[in-house]
């Protein structure tokens, strides 16, 4: 069965714009309810970012989840990550997070976890969708479900969070500088970081609704390599506004991507003979990940983009690690999904193990010059059969002379084709994107004037 309104991850939109508001939040939960609740002692747990509009959609799927017979479990501001932890260690049936994680605070959406922790899958989307079709039914009155706040949610996340690491490895004597987008970690991260012994400088953590991701945050690492510098720190953690991504700035103020990131946590486990199965990453790892993984003799996989069939590929290989560019890292051995904090900690361990700096540890993996463009939609295009598109990609495929890649695809969450060159030559990289984003342009104009 197809899914209307679940996308990639979860689904996502312009808050007050369908599917986004409140009634259509009502009747989700109640479908939630009706789907996922297991019996009369059903309870699902429901967490948020900062977004202003956290409030509203909480207490619209509060009340669906109620109508449909399930407990609630309020948390409050927690990171996404931290929402799967507590799902399963407060054995509910589901969990429900109110986040557009890197979007600005305009946007919001719902993503689900199931009683294990783990993304739902597609049939179980379409199951909830499909509920939403039936008149909405509220079960009698001694049956409506209770909602009750979890106070202590936050300080069982940042224990989690540091049972993740040995607990024989401090960060005394590091000094770090913590960027929390304004978003769910401002309460987490420093909290985690100081009580693990480091000096922490905190940035973006004065959230007030509307701030989350603005001009901070791991899509916006800016201000942090301006706060290593300045403060002379060891290195920069950015985390995004729901926490599960992580972009890091090492001493010299230079930018630490999650490929990076990947090959530094993939390479320890490796050493220490603790990684198992293929790594994974995505059509969009550079390839110098890959490169440097085959060099120490580690399987290197390339999945769909989008956490869920990072998931899906490495479960399907029995492997441990897997994670996208942007900083979204899935450490199977320490957690269900993608944790921000908790692979920041993974490299900082190494750090520490090792004795050596972020920049020295990203010395294994040499990056090969990559440039992205994205193109506005004014309405679907499907590139693949877009003959113009096509030639040009061929076009941009013969220059590269079978040294870099090219790659088109649309974004699961924006409105926006993805338009993606890889290479040696930086240059010549640069010229082909640009190129192959004015096909594109032209392409999606005529699809305009067509109608």
């Amino acid at each position: 069965m197809g899914r209307k309104f679940f996308g990639t991850d979860g689904i996502r939109g312009r808050v007050g714009e369908a599917p986004i508001n409140a009634e259509f939040m009502l009747k989700l939960g109640w479908a939630t309810g009706r789907v996922l609740g297991n019996g009369p002692k059903s309870r699902v747990v429901i967490g948020k970012d900062t977004r202003i509009s956290g409030y509203m959609f909480e207490s619209a799927l509060e009340a669906g989840l109620s109508a449909a017979g399930v407990d609630v479990r309020l948390l409050g501001p927690m990171p996404t990550p931290a929402i799967a932890y507590l799902t399963r260690t407060l054995h509910a049936c589901a969990g429900i997070v109110i986040s557009a994680s890197h979007n600005p605070h305009y946007d919001n959406g719902i993503k689900f976890f199931s009683a294990e922790g783990c993304k739902l899958p597609d049939d179980v989307e379409a199951a909830i969708e499909a509920e939403m079709e039936k008149p909405m039914v509220t079960i009698a009155s001694e049956k409506l479900g209770k909602a009750e706040r979890v106070d202590d949610a936050r300080g069982r996340y940042i224990e989690y969070c540091k049972s993740t690491i040995p607990f024989s490895i401090s960060l005394r004597g590091l000094k770090i500088v913590v960027d929390c987008a304004n978003g769910a970690t401002y309460h987490i991260a420093p909290s985690v970081l100081k009580e693990m012994g480091a000096e922490v400088i905190s940035i973006g953590v004065s959230p007030d609704g509307l701030n989350i991701n603005h001009e901070c945050g791991s899509t916006q690492p800016g201000l942090l390599r301006e706060a290593v510098l300045n403060q002379n720190a060891d290195l920069g953690i950015a985390l995004d506004g729901d926490g599960d991504r992580v972009i890091m700035v090492d001493d010299r103020g230079e930018l630490v991507d999650g490929d990076e990131l990947l090959f530094i946590i993939a390479a320890s486990r490796h050493e220490q003979g603790k990684l198992t199965g293929p790594v994974i990453g995505t059509l969009m790892s550079n390839l110098g990940l890959e490169h440097a993984l085959q060099g120490l003799g580690i399987e290197f996989r390339r999945a769909r983009v989008g956490d869920r069939y990072v998931l899906e590929l490495l479960r399907e290989h029995g492997g441990l690690l897997g994670g996208e560019s942007s900083g979204h890292i899935i450490c199977l051995d320490r957690s269900t999904t993608g944790d921000g904090m908790v692979s920041a900690l993974q490299v900082l361990a190494t750090m520490v193990q090792k004795n050596a700096s972020l920049h020295q540890l990203k010395q294994g993996m040499k990056k090969y010059p990559q440039h992205m463009i994205n193109v506005p939609l004014a309405q679907p295009i499907d590139v693949e059969s877009s003959a113009p598109i096509q030639a040009a990609v061929a076009g941009a495929e013969a220059v590269l002379n079978g040294k870099g890649r090219v790659l088109l695809r649309p974004s699961g969450t924006e409105p926006l084709i993805r338009v993606m060159v890889e290479g040696e030559d930086a240059s010549l990289v640069r010229e082909q994107a640009r190129l192959l984003a004015r096909v594109v342009e032209q392409a999606v104009e005529a699809r305009a004037e067509a109608g």
